[in-house]
């Protein structure tokens, strides 16, 4: 039987089998460094996008303050007369009341603008932008007032009433429907808005 001729290990065979097993780990610690850069990268990246989200938030919720304001002066100066002209008799006009809990213990709601007699007053929510969630809160806000004047033993009627400066036709209708007067912008002042049928709500 003719023997198997096998090439022997020499020392150059395994120097050089080391070298290159080397030099591929080198290469792979040379990609594994680039890796961890790139993801420390990436992550400074993202802290940055974070952060600039964050200061996009604050600015964002500034300007919506500002428009809230705007739309506020908008509609203060001469919505008692648009509601006298209606029937109403409101001699006294109000700005940012605060409503209490029925223990006097914190600040249950607030009122944008409240319009007053001694029969009726009416609570003006404003909104630079009027969404169908702020017509929610207005119904809740307009609950603590009842609670509210219960408790005082204040025997007036409560109307509601929503304005903004962008109402849209749907949001006005959902408004309306929950027994809310609507006030829209017209020109440089405002209007309110009755459509025929409409039955505002009392509290």
């Amino acid at each position: 039987m003719e023997a198997v001729q096998t090439e022997g290990l020499t020392f150059e065979k395994v120097w050089a089998a080391l070298m290159e097993t080397r030099q591929h780990l080198e290469e792979t610690g040379r990609k594994m460094e680039e890796t961890d850069r790139q993801i420390e990268e990436t992550s400074r990246e993202v802290k940055e996008t974070t952060r600039q989200m964050k200061e996009t938030d604050k600015k964002i919720g500034y300007l919506s303050n500002r428009f809230g304001e705007l739309a506020e002066h908008l509609v203060l100066p001469s919505i008692q007369e648009k509601f006298n002209a209606l029937g109403f008799t409101f001699n006294k006009t109000g700005k940012d009341i605060a409503i209490k809990d029925a223990l006097d213990r914190y600040q249950e709601a607030d009122i944008d603008i409240l319009l007053e007699n001694g029969d009726f007053a009416i609570a003006i929510e404003v909104k630079a932008k009027t969404a169908h969630k702020d017509v929610e809160r207005h119904k809740e806000r307009m609950a603590a007032l009842r609670r509210w004047a219960d408790k005082n033993k204040d025997k007036r009627k409560f109307y509601g009433a929503m304005a903004g400066a962008i109402m849209t036709p749907a949001v006005k209708k959902y408004a309306q429907k929950a027994g809310f007067y609507t006030i829209v912008q017209s020109g440089d002042t405002v209007k309110i808005d009755v459509p025929e049928g409409f039955n505002p709500k009392k509290w």
